[in-house]
């Protein structure tokens, strides 16, 4: 069991009070040896309507509570994950199994979304001008949307929590949260750091559950939750923004993705790979945005290959505990996935060129992979690989790499490596993606509106645009007659 305090009995966080959820307990299990890391109370619906009741209770007085005092909780909070990094480090890296120096890099990463939206909570924007056709003013202003439903992934266990609760607290909402099954214990302890804040009783309420569907659709069959921010899979996006149509509920969706990562003729092999490396084996390849798909063209092909193929057999792969690269996939079912996708490449013809070597025992591990002539149809091109594998195409006719890079329906992330700057935001230009890293693997940043085209989502995180998420817009139209 983890020794970790947050961890030794954790529960359902509801009205300023921890309790037990009421359908149980569940088991969270750590992916690098798939022993019990610690159980976690199970709430119910009970509990979720429980949730909704002390954040609707709230609401009210938080969202009259002034924009500076719910920046300076934010800050206190961004404080005191930087004073906790180790600590909340190792929490992710036992529930979710990633590397600790990825791991560290979240919980920074994390950090920042509760800074930068502690600074945006006092920015608030709004307008005064003359009606047209004058004898009026027109006063816009905002106010949040209300209660707030936030449904998090388990790949980015800190940073998604963040980055939607950050936002929905500066606007003055009260939120209900639900993070996943495999990854709660990151979530219980950012809620300990937002109490040692000073966070109000009811304006974050916390639910984990084995049962999300039924958690979820009950908060979405609440008049009172008035906001539905999810992160996660497409098909269960859709489910969800059915739902949200019976009652119009205002929804925030970010998707699947399927990044392509463009080498040109004239790219820099050695930042083509050091680009790669990132956007590939970040989390393992477990990210929305990891590079899916590389597009290199045939000059180059070979060389890149070579140099970064060499890169990946250099990866180390085991526990984070170990001090290694790579950790574990999260699942012995995501593992069965991820190889089935190789497995169908290789039957169309593509080759396994280089990969790294795997615990020989335990724990759910797949081997950082690089596949070869690889046919641009094949299964692992088409759909997310969630995992270590990097699948090379190769193209020499930009309008039919665009029409291979744009042939899928999701568009959140790409990335294009080249060395003639003007051609590649020409290329990033053409790319249906909400965002495009050029000459770089990363694209998320705090300060940038994060999300995707397409059925990636709706929406976007972080920016300016991450708190309008959580805004309605409001007019008053006033008498100006002499």
């Amino acid at each position: 069991m983890f020794s970790d305090r947050d961890s030794a009995r954790a529960d359902v966080f509801v009205g300023g009070r921890w309790r037990a959820g009421s359908a149980g307990e569940f088991d969270v299990l750590d992916p690098a040896t798939g022993a019990v890391v610690s159980r976690v109370s199970d709430g119910s619906e009970a509990d979720g309507t429980a949730a909704v009741d002390a954040a609707a209770a709230a609401f009210p007085r938080w969202a009259a509570t002034a924009p500076r005092e719910r920046s300076e909780l934010l800050r206190r909070t961004f404080e005191l994950m930087l004073r906790d990094r180790e600590r909340l480090a190792a929490l992710i890296s036992a529930e979710n199994g990633k590397a600790l120096a990825d791991a560290r890099a979240e919980i920074t990463y994390a950090a920042e979304f509760f800074r930068w939206f502690s600074e945006e909570a006092v920015r608030t924007a709004g307008g005064f001008g003359a009606g047209p056709a004058g004898g009026t003013r027109t006063v816009v202003t905002h106010k949040p949307v209300g209660v707030a439903a936030l449904v998090t992934p388990w790949n980015f266990p800190a940073a998604m929590a963040t980055r939607k609760l950050a936002p929905a607290l500066a606007a003055g909402c009260t939120t209900v949260l639900k993070p996943a099954s495999e990854t709660p214990l990151t979530t219980l302890a950012l809620t300990r750091l937002l109490v040692e804040a000073g966070l109000p009783a009811g304006v974050v309420n916390v639910v984990p559950t084995k049962r999300s569907g039924p958690l979820v659709s009950a908060w979405l069959a609440d008049p009172r939750v008035r906001k539905i921010s999810f992160t996660g899979s497409t098909e269960v996006g859709r489910v969800l923004l059915r739902q949200a149509a019976d009652r119009v509920v205002n929804a925030s969706m970010e998707l699947g993705g399927n990044a392509p990562f463009v080498i040109t003729a004239d790219a820099d092999l050695d930042l083509a790979v050091e680009a790669a490396m990132v956007a590939k084996f970040r989390g393992g390849g477990q990210a929305c945005t990891a590079a899916n798909r590389f597009y290199v063209h045939a000059a180059v092909a070979a060389d890149f290959a070579d140099r970064f193929g060499a890169a990946v057999e250099k990866l180390t792969v085991g526990p984070a505990a170990d001090g290694h690269d790579i950790g574990p996939l999260i699942s012995a079912r995501a593992v069965t996935e991820v190889g089935a996708l190789v497995d169908q490449a290789i039957s169309r013809g593509a080759v396994v060129s280089h990969q790294a070597p795997v615990p020989e025992a335990g724990g759910f591990y797949y081997p950082p992979t690089v596949l070869v002539d690889v046919p641009a149809d094949a299964d692992v091109v088409r759909n997310e690989i969630f995992g270590p594998v990097a699948p090379l195409v190769t193209w020499t006719d930009e309008e039919t790499l665009l029409r291979m890079v744009n042939d899928t329906e999701m568009g959140l992330a790409a990335y294009v490596v080249a060395g003639d700057l003007g051609r590649a935001l020409r290329l990033a230009e053409r790319i249906d993606a909400g965002m495009v890293g050029i000459n770089r693997g990363l694209v998320s940043d705090p300060s940038a509106p994060f999300g995707g085209m397409k059925q990636s989502g709706l929406g976007r995180e972080g920016a300016r645009a991450g708190l309008e998420e959580f805004l309605e817009t409001q007019y008053f139209t006033v008498d100006w007659r002499d």
